[in-house]
């Protein structure tokens, strides 16, 4: 009989709070792998999230600094102690960056620890004062840990947000459904098409495309030289790119509509009040829209139906 060998040496699992290459012991309070339901001894845990956030940024620019100062690009050498003076001084009078930094650093001590309803609630200081992919996934793991799903999915599908590119928060979204059984929110073709890149990045295309798409129409004209073929057609491709920016603009303005349930169970009435019959109950992470909003109660479309939902069972995709 043909039996695959035994794996000797299986690779060991990594802590999901620590980064990769971070020689430290796994606490005990991740050990108990997380389980599917009905998986018999099958085994899967979350991806682990990046555990630096992205760089803030601080709240004023060199160019500030310059019109401030009075400092000509052309001076800058002779006035640097001045430009440096100036610049340190923001830096002094813009806190958020460390504060971030230490409701981050707070949040990873926490978790490691254990105490992840107090991390989870260091790491959505840490988002809300700047927000990040990094924090938002580490948010979200800290969330599922103390057993929030609705509130992961949430942070995780924040973090595709910003970084559409963040592998581990997709793997732990793909997850984290299968475990809870919820479907992912159903998108129209633009609004797929505006989850390619950041929001930012589509609104920062469609302004360079149509910046060159003019330049090469009009500035051979003012410069009295005849326009290429070459010329013409990099113009007509750059005004195309712009006009599939701007569906993929109008992609992103449609998903800051999109949320999803954060509490399980939580009931759909028909009509906004507490005594309002109650349709339905939401699973914790359903997607649904947002339509319109009366006091405490907002009207959401869910795949099963329409109805009115307390306002805090329910999260907003778009970050405020």
């Amino acid at each position: 009989m043909n039996s695959k060998p035994e794996n000797r040496n299986p690779k060991p699992e990594r802590n999901p709070f620590v980064a990769e290459g971070t020689p430290v012991s796994r606490p005990a309070s991740l050990q108990p792998p997380l389980r599917q339901a009905g998986s018999g001894d099958r085994r899967a845990k979350l991806s682990a999230a990046r555990m630096e956030p992205q760089e803030p940024q601080f709240g004023f620019r060199i160019s500030h600094f310059l019109r401030i100062s009075g400092i000509r690009i052309s001076d800058l050498g002779m006035n640097l102690p001045r430009f440096m003076a100036l610049a340190m001084l923001v830096c002094v009078l813009n806190p958020g960056r460390a504060a971030t930094n230490d409701f981050f650093t707070r949040g990873l001590e926490l978790s490691r620890g254990g105490q992840f309803p107090e991390a989870a609630a260091a790491f959505e200081k840490s988002a809300a004062a700047r927000p990040a992919a990094g924090t938002l996934a580490n948010l979200g793991l800290a969330e599922w840990q103390r057993g929030h799903a609705g509130a992961a999915i949430l942070a995780w599908e924040q973090a595709q947000w910003i970084d559409p590119f963040d592998a581990r928060a997709k793997a732990n979204l793909r997850f984290a459904r299968q475990v809870a059984q919820v479907d992912t929110p159903q998108l129209k073709w633009f609004e797929a098409v505006s989850t390619w890149l950041p929001p930012n990045a589509w609104v920062w295309l469609a302004g360079a495309m149509l910046w060159l798409a003019l330049g090469l129409l009009v500035l051979p004209g003012i410069f009295r030289r005849r326009k290429t073929g070459w010329q013409q057609w990099l113009a007509a491709l750059a005004f195309g790119i712009f006009l599939f920016s701007l569906t993929a603009n109008f992609g992103v303005v449609s998903r800051t509509q999109t949320g999803f349930v954060l509490k399980k169970n939580a009931p759909l009435r028909l009509t906004p009040t507490r005594e309002g019959e109650v349709i339905s109950t939401l699973a914790a992470g359903e997607p649904a829209r947002l339509l319109r909003e009366r006091g405490n109660y907002i009207f959401i479309r869910t795949l099963g139906g329409s109805g009115w939902v307390e306002r805090n069972d329910f999260g907003a995709l778009c970050l405020q």
